[in-house]
């Protein structure tokens, strides 16, 4: 066998090692919930580049940040009204494979420009519900034993007027940014913003005080042609309207509806979300003593 050979199983031992101690600790832990996914476990780890102690603190902050927004993280449902209302005017997509860097790339777009169609807070919570999904499912399908060691978001602008940056809820806002920084089980590596319109300075103002100077260092804006995404994202990546080979967003979007559905019972059961008061939980407490 290799050294190299000899090194990768190494790496595999202590992986494997470090995840059944997290999980043990997970289980017996009266901050967290009673459940965690196995693959999102691992991204927890791979974030934090397998140190344990600083994924543990990462648990943590997830599942405070979500147990302080039920309504954001645990109160939901893929398929009630407000989700169609959602997925109606707007996508939320994952798209398929990772970049070359091994980056997991989403895209963001109305199909409704109609302001009055813009529900922040639940769109919010949708956002969460397809990302929940996405991270119990390989992030390509040809190596499902690879995870993307980094998130890239591409924002599609068009359509985007004041009167939607007038319906943004500071409060969801204020959560959603929190959360990407802090709580995110996946590192953010970019931001793109495609189609920008001539107001995108005004936008920008409004928003910019709720992210870091870190994060806004991430963003670009693709003001002339969506050319210049394709040095960063490739093509075979996006969809067909955005001049890729992932076919067309009907097709994306069908996926995205349908993996929802499969999840439902998933993004709905309390025991991978909710922490319990632990005056509630003496069952589990009593061991203690």
């Amino acid at each position: 066998m290799s050294t190299n050979d000899d090194s990768e199983s190494a790496n595999q031992l202590r992986r494997d090692h470090d995840l059944a101690e997290l999980l043990e600790w997970f289980q017996n832990n009266e901050n967290l919930p009673q459940e965690i996914e196995p693959l999102l476990l691992r991204r927890f780890y791979q974030c934090m580049y397998g140190n344990v102690e600083d994924t543990k603190q990462l648990i943590e902050v997830n599942y405070a940040l979500r147990n302080k927004h039920p309504h954001l993280f645990i109160q939901r449902d893929p398929l009630d009204a407000d989700s169609r209302r959602t997925f109606d005017y707007a996508d939320i997509l994952p798209l398929p494979g990772l970049t070359p860097d091994k980056y997991k790339v989403s895209l963001y777009c109305f199909r409704d420009f109609e302001p009055s169609k813009m529900h922040h807070t639940e769109d919010t919570r949708a956002f969460f519900m397809v990302t929940d999904c996405r991270f119990i499912t390989p992030d390509d399908a040809a190596q499902p034993e690879v995870l993307s060691v980094g998130e890239v978001q591409i924002f599609d602008m068009k359509g985007t007027t004041m009167r939607h940056i007038s319906r943004l809820t500071i409060s969801t806002l204020r959560a959603y940014v929190k959360f990407l920084q802090l709580a995110f089980p996946v590192r953010l590596k970019a931001i793109h913003m495609v189609n920008c319109p001539t107001y995108l300075d005004r936008i920008v103002s409004v928003v910019k005080p709720f992210i870091s100077e870190e994060v806004f260092k991430l963003i670009r804006f693709h003001t002339s042609s969506i050319d210049t995404l394709y040095s960063f994202v490739p093509r075979q990546m996006l969809p067909e309207e955005y001049g890729g080979l992932a076919g067309p967003l009907a097709t994306l979007r069908a996926q995205t509806q349908q993996d929802l559905a499969d999840k439902r019972e998933y993004l709905m059961n309390p025991n991978h979300w909710h922490v319990e008061k632990q005056e509630k939980r003496s069952g589990r407490s009593w061991k203690l003593f």
